[in-house]
């Protein structure tokens, strides 16, 4: 008897599209980047197959570079469920939407520091760097989306934060 998989294609479109109704535009692109970023981290870098490399084999055998890397992070565990956790909160209007959403993108930030930059910076000795492919490809573009995205979502929340404070400075005194 074969297993059916609980986010088929289908699933996540709907989601989206149910999700998206009750939200701004910008709000729609960030839930589309949210859902895509919590499947990446529940499926390709840590939760999904250090599950699975427990079951069927062991996670120091494991040659899949792509998760045991950030594996050794704590924001990996982290992030997927961040990213969750700000869909609902941006779904229902949550009063800690900008909180998780600042929480989730210093993590992301964070993270692809720490799995690049040191090694980066002492000459790549473990990341490839001679061909176009990778270089420009795998980690100019790919990680930097990590950095964009996030940067632009702490900006968002900035701005928002930053709309916030007169009307919480004007209700304070008027007490």
């Amino acid at each position: 008897k074969e297993t059916q998989s609980l986010f088929t294609p289908v699933t996540v479109y709907s989601l989206l599209a149910c999700a998206a109704q009750k939200c701004s535009g910008t709000d729609r692109w960030v839930l589309v980047w949210l859902f895509y970023d919590a499947i990446v981290h529940i499926t390709f870098e840590c939760e999904g197959p250090f599950v699975y490399m427990s079951l069927v084999g062991t996670v120091a055998t494991s040659r899949q570079y792509f998760w045991k890397e950030y594996g050794k992070l704590l924001t990996v565990v982290l992030d997927g469920i961040l990213a969750l956790v700000l869909v609902y909160a941006i779904v229902k209007d949550k009063h800690y939407r900008h909180f998780v959403q600042i929480t989730l993108c210093v993590c992301e930030l964070y993270g692809g520091w720490m799995t690049f930059c040191p090694d980066w910076l002492a000459g790549s000795p473990n990341l490839n760097t001679n061909h176009w492919l990778y270089l420009w490809i795998y980690l100019v573009f790919f990680n930097g989306v990590w950095v964009v995205v996030p940067g632009l979502l702490l900006w968002q929340s900035w701005l928002s934060l930053k709309r916030l404070h007169p009307s919480y400075q004007a209700s304070k005194k008027q007490k």
